[in-house]
């Protein structure tokens, strides 16, 4: 034997040989692959089954069973819009009522199963006591273990008394008033807030939204300009149609009272006439009247508003802290500096330790590989009332944010993948990886980022399964030239603006102004239409008795003494009326509209209700014509026509509308120029021989008619100069002088 390993040494090697090396040393490197290979695969799961307990996350009773015993109340860092943690001290004094062990939960409404979950944290706890679980709303689910309490009774009543939008907080503290009365009074007032519900006695809302808000400023707007509006232009409205309404008895001044004792409605107590200054002092305070308090209306509307209106919140949420809106970042924050896998302790677990294990190996792999980098995953719930408002991008920029500070290497760049428990949605933000950004926000496939119906059945949303093919879709992902980002996500509003009504002087404030305006003259229409039709029945049904208005035609030529005596009552009443009631006329037509009343006054010695009297002093039928001239004249002027010319065939048919040489006398060719109405001037053209015909005659002595201008020591001789030479005149001439 010897000899031939001598012999074969002393040999030169053969190819057979050398082949055989070869083949013994590709049989040890594969059998040293093989072995790598069975060690990975046996130390997967044997780092899932050895790894220490602090490194597996908690379930979700035996975490909040950990929180409860530390404080008897626990309030999740998820809810901070709502349900701030500084309130944490409010339900510990509320809980103390109850006269039991009471332990507090509140979480988003979504997380958790009720009973289910306040059973599993009471068997972790090991404590009896009163088990109350809450959410953003309210109290959700009670249980009493070990302790008696009406926790059915008390939920109940809090779910029918209070409104949906009193709050947790409100919720809670009815919940523990009712458990503090006991159990017979307890079911007793549940009965009764169920029957109450029943019969459509439902709690109003305590609270307003922004529709609410824009309804009241709208409102608020159509009464600020609606109501004075109102004011300004129905006053003179109702007025001016007041003095129009014909009346069967006309308005007289109380008997005895003179013409030099005239007070504002005609007649005052001093014996002498009341001068046109003061009478236009008094119509000015009567003009200033009605701006003033409809100036005074709409400054009470303004004061008033925001006193009736005095909502300044949407909802019963107080204002969180800064450390309120930060602690949920900073806890994932600081969990992904230990692991680049979250899971949140406080919800539903939607990871097994298999997974888990499997997600860490892949993430790895991709760390490792061209282009690749870190990934972080955070699998917690995303509300409207958390600190990024719901918005999954905002919280993995405050998460990648907060890691960055606490790492104090720069920023942490990498893959963000945000999964939700709760509804199972997964969306991926990249932030300085060679990776096509918005391919990642946009193009992930749709059973990854929203799920299949397998996934939506599914308790844990099959996150496990998904979230390992994104990390498949990750690795095949094309790599860009240069690092990409996903941008700078919007900030959401502050809990502040987001709690708070808009002023009520904003929104819908600018037009209501606008429609009070519109409102407020339809009304005027609405109400001067009314006002015509009851004046126009009024005056179907009063006597016919001619007043300043009255029909041309309806003017006799040959009036009697009875009739100028009714006439003449009714057109001082009707004067003094108007200018006891003027406000909108002017200083100058004012004056002139008193004195020509107070020459007609003058002329019947102040007693109008003589006039109509039977018993009544005897005044000429001259002077009575002079009476209704001045009395029309003085309202012609209250209404601004300030013509002194009327008619000269007949006074009665009113002002002129021009003068023109015509032939009155029946006898003689004589002519002259005269002042005539537009019926007489008219005439005047079309049938001159009318003229004798129409002209005004009066009663004379014996029974025979004189014309009005021939009547001795009558005042109307001066008419042919004007009304207001007429007035002069009948000063002059007058009995009180």
């Amino acid at each position: 034997m010897l000899t031939t390993l001598r012999a074969t040494a002393g040999r030169p090697p053969t190819d057979h040989t050398a082949s055989g090396v070869l083949r013994l040393l590709l049989s040890l490197c594969g059998l040293t692959a093989l072995l790598l290979t069975a060690a990975t695969l046996v130390a997967a799961p044997a780092r899932a089954a050895d790894a220490p307990a602090a490194s597996r996350p908690p379930t979700q009773a035996a975490h909040l069973a950990d929180r409860l015993r530390e404080n008897p109340v626990h309030i999740t860092d998820q809810l901070p819009r709502t349900v701030p943690r500084s309130m944490a001290p409010d339900f510990a004094r509320l809980a103390e009522r109850t006269g039991v062990p009471t332990y507090v939960l509140v979480l988003p409404g979504q997380g958790g199963s009720g009973e289910d979950l306040l059973g599993a944290v009471h068997d972790r706890l090991g404590r009896d006591g009163l088990f109350v679980l809450l959410d953003e709303s309210g109290v959700r689910k009670a249980a009493a273990y070990g302790v008696r309490a009406p926790v059915e009774a008390a939920r109940t009543t809090t779910v029918f008394e209070l409104p949906y939008d009193a709050g947790p907080l409100r919720s809670f503290g009815r919940f523990v008033d009712v458990v503090a009365q006991g159990t017979e009074k307890a079911e007793a007032r549940a009965d009764a807030a169920r029957e109450r519900f029943r019969e459509g006695n439902e709690p109003e809302e305590m609270y307003i939204g922004p529709a609410d808000r824009k309804n009241q400023s709208f409102v608020t707007g159509i009464a600020l300009t609606g109501v004075p509006l109102t004011i300004l232009l129905l006053a003179p409205c109702v007025r001016r149609a007041r003095r129009r309404f014909p009346r069967a008895t006309p308005l007289r001044p109380a008997k005895g009272r003179t013409a030099k004792s005239r007070t504002a409605k005609g007649v005052a107590a001093t014996g002498r006439p009341t001068t046109p200054r003061a009478a236009a002092s008094r119509s000015v305070l009567r003009r200033l009247l009605t701006p003033g308090l409809a100036l005074a209306t709409a400054a009470a509307i303004a004061v008033t508003a925001p006193l009736v209106f005095d909502q300044t919140k949407r909802g019963a949420a107080p204002l969180p802290g800064h450390e309120d809106m930060t602690a949920r970042v900073e806890r994932v924050a600081e969990g992904l500096a230990q692991d680049p896998i979250y899971v949140d302790p406080e919800s539903p677990r939607a990871l097994d330790e298999a997974q888990l294990s499997r997600l860490h190996d892949r993430i790895e792999r991709f760390g490792r590989s061209e282009g690749g980098g870190p990934v972080y995953v955070t699998v917690v719930p995303h509300l409207p009332e958390d600190e990024s408002a719901g918005d999954e991008e905002l919280f993995a920029a405050a998460v990648r944010s907060r890691l960055s500070k606490a790492g104090g290497v720069g920023e942490a760049d990498g893959v963000y993948v945000v999964a939700d428990p709760l509804d199972g949605y997964i969306d991926v933000f990249n932030h300085g990886l060679r990776l096509d950004s918005l391919r990642l926000l946009f193009d992930v496939p749709e059973f990854i980022s929203y799920g299949d119906d397998r996934s939506h059945e599914a308790d844990d949303h099959l996150l496990g399964e998904r979230l390992d093919a994104l990390m498949t879709y990750l690795d095949e992902s094309p790599r860009t030239d240069e690092p990409t980002s996903s941008g700078e996500p919007a900030r959401p509003l502050s809990p502040e603006a987001e709690n708070s009504l808009p002023p009520l002087y904003a929104t819908d404030f600018w037009p209501g102004l606008f429609v009070g305006a519109v409102a407020a003259l339809l009304l005027l229409g609405l109400v001067a239409g009314v006002l015509g039709i009851v004046a126009a029945v009024l005056r179907r049904r009063t006597p016919p008795v001619l007043r300043t208005q009255a029909s041309k035609l309806a003017a006799p030529s040959k009036p009697s003494e009875a009739y100028l005596r009714r006439t003449a009552g009714t057109e001082l009443s009707a004067a003094a009326d108007a200018l006891a009631g003027t406000d909108d006329a002017g200083w100058q037509a004012l004056a002139l509209a008193w004195e020509r009343f107070d020459a007609a006054m003058f002329l019947v010695d102040g007693d109008i209700e003589g006039l109509s009297s039977p018993g009544g002093p005897r005044t000429d039928p001259a002077t009575l014509l002079a009476v209704i001239i001045l009395a029309r004249g003085a309202r012609n002027a209250l209404d601004g026509d300030t013509n002194d010319r009327c008619c000269a065939v007949n006074p009665l048919h009113g002002p002129s509308a021009g003068r023109r040489h015509v032939r009155v006398p029946a006898q003689g060719n004589r002519r002259r120029t005269l002042s005539l109405c537009p019926l007489c001037l008219e005439a005047a053209t079309t049938a001159p021989h009318e003229l004798p015909e129409r002209r005004l005659t009066l009663p004379g002595p014996a029974g025979a008619r004189v014309p009005y201008d021939e009547m001795e020591g009558s005042p109307l001789s001066a008419l042919r100069d004007g009304i207001n030479r007429l007035a002069d005149k009948a000063r002059e001439t007058s009995p009180a002088r």
